[in-house]
């Protein structure tokens, strides 16, 4: 077998300047590996680069050579746990050691951050990624689909409030029972980065759903992307992330965390939602489903150490890793 050619390359962390020239190189390598006609207009007005960087400057990285950005990865902490991508390499540069070098200080960040369950999203049908993330460590563990809907507002009432809305005096404590509402699913699962990013960059809004009673309790949050120059969009309102507390009244609590996500996008004039099921959390994906969700791109997520994280059953959480 011939070795493969390797390119002389540095490793560094993404700087502000970077940013137009990796948001390229992402475009250009999932729309080749896509087999679009014009791979340079792939993922149209979303942005996954600028996003990343603000909300972690010291967890994004490039890979340089002859001057220029030819690759980039990013690294999000969520607390215990960490998740990587997208990691992408020009395709002039594929084949060449660049993913593995940027694999390199990936790594690093799950290592200094503590976190117990790390993972990644990829092409379920690409032996090249899969083979690639195996030799750090990664191992094919479940099916996630990424679905989509229409947006058709239910007509329940349900009781949510928008993080947005509340004064920054309020917010902490609001931050911190979300914390541990993620907390009592996982030990230490902490979305608290990308809530940030949505305040502070006004990508969207975090529903916050809450059950009756004298004192109102957290029951579910959903961290939504809404529209262009974000993950979403034009006419989206993703869910990069939502979740219930478990227990007897989770499915009932997931239903209308949907239905607060359905009212949300209906009220932004949006027109489709897009969220992540990952199959190993069966409820949660049939409950979808029977809200009308339908998968249009399947990947598998991969975990290091094989180990399986909060996918379980039982689990009520959307998220896809990309």
């Amino acid at each position: 077998m011939t070795p493969p050619v390797t390119v002389d390359a540095s490793i560094r962390p993404l700087r502000e300047d970077d940013i137009p020239a990796a948001d390229r190189v992402v475009r250009l390598a999932f729309g080749t590996f896509l087999g679009l006609p014009d791979p340079s207009a792939a993922m149209a007005d979303t942005d996954y680069v600028r996003t990343r960087w603000l909300a972690n400057p010291s967890a994004a990285f490039v890979a340089e050579a002859g001057g220029e950005v030819v690759g980039s990865n990013f690294a999000t902490n969520w607390g215990s746990v960490g998740f990587f991508g997208p990691l992408t390499i020009r395709p002039d540069y594929w084949d060449r050691g660049l993913g593995s070098r940027l694999m390199e200080p990936i790594v690093e960040c799950f290592e200094r951050w503590g976190s117990t369950s790390a993972g990644l999203y990829t092409f379920a049908q690409s032996l090249k990624h899969v083979g690639l993330y195996q030799k750090f460590g990664f191992w094919p563990r479940f099916l996630t689909a990424i679905m989509k809907k229409p947006v058709e507002p239910c007509g329940d009432h349900v009781e949510w409030t928008r993080l947005s809305g509340l004064t920054e005096a309020e917010r902490p404590s609001l931050l911190e029972a979300c914390r541990q509402l993620t907390s009592s699913i996982y030990d230490g699962l902490d979305v608290g980065v990308d809530i940030r990013a949505v305040l502070e960059q006004q990508l969207g809004e975090v529903v916050l759903l809450w059950n009756g009673g004298v004192q109102p309790q957290l029951a579910g949050l959903a961290v939504c992307h809404c529209g262009p120059r974000t993950e979403a969009g034009t006419g989206n309102c993703y869910i990069k992330f939502g979740a219930v507390r478990s227990g007897p009244s989770a499915a009932t609590d997931f239903r209308r965390l949907l239905s607060a996500c359905d009212a949300l996008a209906s009220e932004r004039q949006l027109t489709t939602i897009v969220a992540g099921a990952n199959m190993a959390r069966h409820e949660g994906y049939q409950c979808m489903l029977e809200r009308g969700f339908r998968a249009v791109t399947l990947g598998v997520t991969m975990h290091r150490a094989n180990e399986p994280g909060y996918n379980r059953p039982g689990v009520y959480l959307i998220d896809d890793w990309r």
